[in-house]
């Protein structure tokens, strides 16, 4: 038996339900995972909320650090008390023991503990592909980075700046301008309180920038496309606010712009995907290049009121449970 937390049908944050699930031994290519820390990011709310409907009843999350503590026949490549992290697809995170295909999984380097891992692994995947493969950013290229002192927000931005990126940030309140310029914003805006379009241009002198990231959605993206230079890229990549409206395409012609949806699943479709992207984000936090952020650590019972913050703007960086 296990502790999980259950979704009967799509709402707010409490219709999660703490509850005891049978755990089948782990098919031949699974593993079965005694979990310590599960991390909160923004896709789970879309699951919760229906956005990204899944058959009900289902087990939210994407992203958690344990021990495994049994291996199907085919696994040979992790044992029982292999201390593994993941941060992708299948979902089910949401338990204190799970089973999950083994080739989905990596091995935590010693140097990062459970929670910084727990807090790191999906947001930090993310940041990886969004910054060096959906656009390879070059030193001097100039950025956009909506949400900036979010979870996802203050990875990308440092790895921005490592670069050599010019980042301008935006943010939704004054409290986050701190944080953000802490985590590589060489400039921070206050989308609620400032045309963050006029500022921008002003910034870069009427050029725009090389590539917009967006993972606010239906408040920001649209405007944003105006923020974007010629032969710029806008990379929508979350929908907090909601599913921007629809777009004409005729208006890219300005700039001669693209756009591009990315996805995690897309980006860590194979193994050779998962294992390019958790290097680079295992050697850049060990060498000190990327600080993790941690909000809050919540009980595990208490995921209704991580949701509550997260969707809110209570937070910046990122929320874990505590198992």
């Amino acid at each position: 038996m296990s502790k999980a937390i259950r979704i009967e049908k799509p709402g707010p944050p409490d219709v999660m339900h703490l509850e005891e699930i049978n755990i089948s031994d782990p098919q031949d290519d699974e593993v079965q995972l005694r979990q310590s820390v599960i991390g909160v990011n923004y896709l789970d709310i879309y699951l919760r909320s229906g956005l990204y409907p899944l058959p009900a009843p289902h087990i939210p999350g994407l992203e958690g650090v344990g021990i495994i503590e049994k291996t199907g026949k085919s696994v040979s490549e992790f044992k029982s008390g292999d201390r593994v992290a993941y941060g992708v697809p299948p979902f089910g995170a949401y338990a204190e023991i799970r089973n999950i295909p083994w080739h989905r999984l990596v091995m935590l380097p010693d140097e990062i503990d459970d929670e910084t891992a727990g807090a790191m692994m999906m947001k930090g995947i993310a940041a990886e592909f969004l910054t060096h493969r959906v656009y390879e950013v070059k030193p001097g290229d100039t950025v956009l980075f909506h949400a900036a002192a979010g979870g996802v927000g203050l990875l990308a931005c440092q790895w921005l700046q490592q670069i050599g990126a010019r980042v301008i940030g935006t943010v939704g309140s004054n409290d986050k301008i701190a944080i953000a310029r802490a985590h590589g914003c060489t400039d921070v805006i206050n989308y609620n309180e400032e045309d963050f379009v006029e500022h921008v241009m002003e910034i870069t002198q009427g050029k725009g920038v090389r590539v917009l990231y967006d993972g606010v959605g239906k408040a920001t993206f649209l405007k944003s496309l105006e923020c974007v230079g010629k032969l710029g890229l806008a990379v929508l990549f979350g929908n907090s606010s909601g599913i921007p409206e629809p777009l004409n395409l005729f208006d890219l012609k300005k700039g001669s712009i693209h756009i591009t949806r990315p996805t995690i699943t897309t980006f860590t479709e194979t193994r050779d995907d998962i294992l390019l992207s958790t290097n680079r984000l295992f050697n850049a936090v060990k060498a000190g290049q990327l600080k993790i952020k941690i909000h809050k650590v919540y009980p595990f019972a208490d995921a209704a009121q991580a949701h509550h913050d997260l969707e809110n703007r209570l937070t910046t960086g990122s929320c874990i449970l505590r198992v």
